[in-house]
């Protein structure tokens, strides 16, 4: 069941708050008038997830919606010092929906959305919250393990991949499984094959990449026209810049399609080549 709005499910760049990635490219690609439109719809549902949470602190529901609206302010926030006060916000409204209903799968993930939030503010210190994303996630997925566009699946993936894994939580074997599992739950949603495509670029597995890239162009069109309005601004402003790069780096030659590091890696089957009349489109 997906419930998170859209602005969180592209946005969760776990990487970034261990110091590993710069940061989410949508902030600095959108048009202008796109990211001020889209700045104004983000404070907005703050403020109107604010003023929920405050007349009912009881409600669970509440709670979390208003963690979840913190994240996604956090992410237009300027410094650190906001940063981390919009996070420890996000954190604590998510723990009060937690003790409240404990078996609340979008409270243990917005918790754990929120401290990767805190995470970029705490540079190497960082590495001490890990092990709570870690379990936020994993409790999330026990509970739902499609909210989010199968959320839970994607975020531990992508913090399996980032992480590193001597002094953290880094497997590049959990990656593979949660980033997988997480294209299978929700093949439409274009996040979750680019995060999948990266992974491959990233250990060497060209084939595997261009075999996601084909897939994730079939279904670009239609999440182009499902997932449409001011909401998605930055998700695709974040996303195509993603598939053009990746669609340079994955442009056939006969060095890569020999694909020396996949040919080595145990029970991967070659994929095969495609027809070179096949029609390639991805940002």
């Amino acid at each position: 069941m997906n419930l998170a709005t859209p602005i969180t499910g592209a946005l969760v760049w776990l990487a970034v708050g261990l110091g590993l990635l710069a940061g989410p490219a949508w902030a600095g690609a959108a048009p202008s008038a796109a990211a001020g439109e889209f700045a104004a719809y983000v404070k907005q549902s703050f403020q109107a997830a604010q003023a929920r949470y405050q007349a009912a602190t009881n409600r669970a529901d509440a709670a979390w919606q208003f963690g979840r609206a913190c994240f996604d302010l956090a992410e237009l926030a300027t410094n650190k010092t906001q940063r981390a006060a919009l996070a420890e916000e996000g954190i604590a409204a998510c723990r009060r929906a937690i003790a409240r209903q404990s078996n609340s799968a979008p409270a243990h993930y917005y918790l754990g959305m929120s401290l990767a939030q805190l995470a970029q503010t705490r540079g190497l210190s960082a590495l001490g919250i890990v092990s709570q994303m870690e379990g936020a996630f994993r409790r999330a997925g026990e509970l739902d393990r499609r909210f989010d566009f199968a959320g839970p699946d994607r975020n531990l993936g992508l913090l399996y991949r980032d992480a590193p894994p001597i002094v953290s939580v880094g497997s590049r074997a959990q990656a593979r499984e949660h980033l997988g599992q997480a294209v299978k739950l929700a093949p439409q949603y274009p996040e979750n094959r680019l995060n999948l495509i990266e992974a491959h670029v990233k250990w060497g597995e060209l084939q595997s990449a261009r075999r996601e890239l084909t897939a994730l162009e079939e279904i670009w069109p239609g999440a182009r026209t499902n997932l449409a309005g001011v909401a998605w601004t930055g998700s695709w402003a974040d996303w195509e810049p993603r598939l053009k790069k990746l669609r340079k780096k994955l442009e056939p030659s006969p060095k890569a399609l020999d694909a020396p590091h996949e040919k080595n890696r145990p029970g991967v089957r070659p994929a095969r080549r495609q027809a070179s009349s096949r029609r390639r489109t991805w940002p």
